[in-house]
C-alpha cells in the first residue's frame, strides 16, 4: 500500500508521484508522459509519448499547470485505490482496499469505465472521467436545467472547445449530487452516443467525499 498527494489544481486531479505531477485520469486508456517509464508503487509501466497526438506539454497548457504526463486506466487498472481530495491524499494497492461507502457497479468500454447515473427519474450510462473537470449530458433536456455559465474544457484527439453548463441534479444510487453538466461537440458527442453512453461524469464527484475507486473489482464506492 502506498499513499501519495492528490492535488486538486485548476479543475484537475493530480497526484504526485516521485517529485513530478501526474493527471489522475480514469477517462484515458493509455498513460502518457515525458519519461519513457514511471514506478507507481513498485510497479514499473512503460509510458507512451502522447496519446492521440496530446502531449505532456500541450497537457500543460491545457490544464494551466506544468505535469509529467497523464496516468490512464492501463496504470490506474493495476491497483486499488482510496481518492481522499479533502484531505489531499492518494492511495493505492496491488491488494484489496476497503471503503465503507455505497457501492456503485462498474462496466468498462474500450479501457473506460461506465456507471448508471439517474437524471429526471430515468436511468443513463455515463463514462466515470476523473480528468472532466465538469460532467457532460448529451441529451437535449439538458436546456430543462438552471444555466450555469460557459467552460473551456479539452479532450484528446479534439483540443480545446467551450460549452454552455447547466446544474443537473443527478442520483447513484442512494446518493444525490447536482453536477455541472455541458455537452460535446460535434464529432466526439457523436461517438459518445455510439458508445451508448449519455454522457460523462467528471472528477465534481470526487471533490467533498472520500471515494473508492476499484476497477478491478468493478466498483466504486461512493
Amino acid at each position: 500500500m502506498t499513499k501519495l498527494p492528490l492535488i486538486f489544481k485548476d479543475g484537475h486531479l493530480f497526484i504526485r508521484n516521485d517529485g513530478a505531477l501526474w493527471l489522475f485520469d480514469t477517462g484515458a486508456p493509455s498513460t502518457f508522459g515525458i519519461s519513457k517509464d514511471l514506478i507507481l508503487a513498485e510497479k514499473r509501466f512503460p509510458v507512451s509519448d502522447n496519446y492521440m497526438g496530446l502531449s505532456a506539454a500541450t497537457l500543460s497548457q491545457f490544464t494551466g499547470v506544468g505535469c509529467q504526463g497523464l496516468l490512464g486506466t492501463d496504470v490506474l487498472g493495476a491497483f486499488d485505490h482510496i481518492l481522499d481530495v479533502p484531505s489531499g491524499s492518494l492511495t493505492v494497492s496491488t491488494g484489496d482496499l476497503a471503503h465503507a461507502g455505497q457501492d456503485l457497479e462498474l462496466s468498462e468500454f474500450m479501457g473506460i469505465p461506465t456507471l448508471t447515473a439517474r437524471i429526471a427519474g430515468q436511468n443513463y450510462c455515463m463514462f466515470f472521467d476523473t480528468r472532466a473537470q465538469i460532467s457532460y449530458f448529451q441529451e437535449d433536456s439538458i436546456t430543462n436545467f438552471p444555466e450555469a455559465g460557459s467552460v473551456t474544457d479539452f479532450y484528446p484527439g479534439v483540443g480545446q472547445f467551450e460549452t454552455d453548463t447547466h446544474q443537473v441534479p443527478v442520483s447513484f444510487g442512494e446518493i444525490s449530487v447536482t453536477l455541472r453538466c455541458g455537452t460535446l461537440p460535434g464529432l466526439l458527442g457523436a461517438t459518445l452516443m455510439m458508445a451508448g453512453t449519455s454522457g460523462i461524469v467528471g472528477n465534481q464527484l470526487c471533490l467533498d467525499r472520500v471515494i473508492g475507486y476499484f476497477p478491478r473489482k468493478g466498483v466504486l464506492s461512493l
